[in-house]
């Protein structure tokens, strides 16, 4: 039982540490960045809006959390929270 506890948390980990949203590559993000190369860098969004020609993009899980507003699909606003 205790190896599959290990197990588990062994796997959760490396799939914590493959994540693309860090720090480090949300400081890459800059304005007038196509939406394309913002995703190349974080991965795709989790969740996107389209309103009066604004996409809000948001990555995260609520505790680490990206936002990015797009117009003609590219970088106007970007701002993060308890990223590491």
């Amino acid at each position: 039982m205790q190896i599959r506890t290990a197990m588990a948390m062994t796997v959760m980990l490396l799939l914590l540490g493959c994540s693309k949203l860090t720090l480090e590559n949300y400081n890459k993000i800059s304005m007038g960045m196509p939406y394309d190369e913002v995703t190349q860098l974080i991965g795709k969004p989790d969740s996107c809006d389209d309103l009066m020609g604004v996409r809000s993009c948001q990555w995260g899980d609520g505790n680490h959390v990206v936002r990015v507003n797009f117009v003609s699909g590219k970088v106007l606003l970007f701002s993060s929270s308890n990223l590491q």
